[in-house]
């Protein structure tokens, strides 16, 4: 039987899941199995675990499906999904982590992306920039409800997805204190498209899942917000554990 050359995976290990959790660190795919079975009551199992791809196997209502990391950004995120479309998943929801640009939005706050902003590289080896990264509507639904379940105040909308996390957000904090001239402003005009925040992997999951056919969704954790740099503990707690547990509950819904 083949084995996946990144994820070190085959048709047998997954016993028959559809459907995939896609968490950025690959810590949070423990983090969200463990989070399952004590919901669920059901046991979970590592797969796997190599490079930047951490996997877990874990249940739903009698129902098998993977919890697989991706790393950070698009290349990476790429990889994970293809893979994982070659041994038959067709669902994939990433869980992650993600900074506000919009004053209305709060830390902890639930961002459920309907479309993104492509500025990563990844998507474009897999669809030209003029197609849509869009998120499947049954997940939508699905995450709405997710969000509704787990009692956590969320907002639909288009995600701005970066190749960078220092210059393509706009950040000050970085070494140089430098931001490159095609993207000092960027963040004032993106508030002024209702674009809600910034993460790095959606535009790659979206594009990727709609071009191959697929489904895709993609919800976030609110841990920072625009004119605040520092990401503390306490706040990315409140944004990761809303996350998943939303999307945890959004499992249900699409079995």
């Amino acid at each position: 039987m083949r084995t996946v050359y990144h994820l070190d995976l085959d048709k047998k290990k997954i016993r028959g899941a559809k459907i995939a959790l896609l968490p950025g660190d690959p810590f949070r795919s423990q983090i969200i199995a463990e989070k399952i079975s004590e919901t669920y009551k059901t046991k979970n199992e590592k797969l796997a675990w190599k490079r930047e791809f951490s996997t877990y196997l874990a249940e739903i209502k009698g129902e098998k499906l993977l919890i697989t990391s991706t790393g950070i950004g698009g290349p990476s995120t790429s990889i994970a999904i293809d893979e994982l479309a070659q041994l038959g998943i067709g669902t994939f929801i990433r869980v992650g982590t993600t900074g506000a640009i919009q004053d209305h939005i709060n830390i902890g706050d639930i961002i459920i992306t309907s479309g993104s902003v492509r500025l990563d590289g990844a998507s474009t080896h897999y669809a030209p920039i003029e197609y849509p990264a869009v998120a499947h509507y049954e997940v939508i639904n699905a995450l709405v409800e997710g969000a509704k379940k787990a009692k956590a105040r969320y907002h639909v909308g288009i995600t701005a997805s970066s190749d960078t996390f220092y210059p393509g957000e706009e950040r000050k904090d970085s070494f140089t204190k430098y931001v490159l001239r095609r993207f000092q402003g960027a963040t004032k005009e993106w508030q002024k498209l209702h674009v809600l925040n910034y993460e790095m992997e959606s535009s790659t999951v979206l594009t990727l899942t709609a071009s191959m056919g697929l489904k895709g969704g993609c919800i976030t954790g609110v841990v920072n917000k625009t004119g605040m740099e520092k990401i503390t503990k306490e706040r990315l707690k409140a944004g990761e554990d809303n996350a998943i547990q939303a999307a945890i509950a959004a499992v249900e819904c699409l079995l």
